[in-house]
């Protein structure tokens, strides 16, 4: 499963103009899964951002996690993170899960990270999304859960 967390001041999905889920300061999660991928990897992968000390602690280091500060969550799906360009300018998406499997892994995700935290809002599996966020750092964490 990939990921890419980026530390956010706000950020918000939107689908056909209307804001779908929208976040202040926080995390937004940007989630692809991979055909190998399951629920075990999705597991894996709420408790790593969940406990991701990245947030600045009185001291100004980065030593406290989502859970810690209280903030929001976001969550978006991109098969694109699956991207393979490396045989020429044209991106190859074959490294990401087919739809069934990925909107199954994306839910998963949802409903792991709504167990362990009061605010998580999502993006539309499948929609063509817009996205809009105040990166706060910039603080951008690449993951890659096996």
């Amino acid at each position: 499963m990939i990921g890419l967390v980026q530390r956010v001041r706000e950020a918000s999905v939107a689908v056909d103009g209307q804001v779908v889920g929208a976040i202040g300061a926080g995390l937004l999660l940007l989630v692809c899964a991979e055909p190998a991928d399951t629920e075990a990897q999705a597991a894996k992968l709420v408790d790593k951002l969940l406990k991701l000390r990245i947030f600045s602690d009185a001291a100004g280091k980065m030593n406290r996690s989502l859970v810690d500060v209280g903030g929001g969550l976001l969550v978006v799906s991109q098969f694109t993170l699956a991207a393979d360009v490396s045989g020429g300018n044209r991106p190859s998406f074959a490294g990401a899960a087919g739809p069934e499997q990925g909107r199954a892994l994306y839910e998963a995700v949802l409903r792991l990270a709504r167990a362990r935290h009061p605010v998580v809002e999502a993006g539309i599996f499948g929609a063509d999304m817009q996205v809009a966020l105040v990166n706060d750092g910039p603080v951008t964490i690449p993951l890659r859960i096996a």
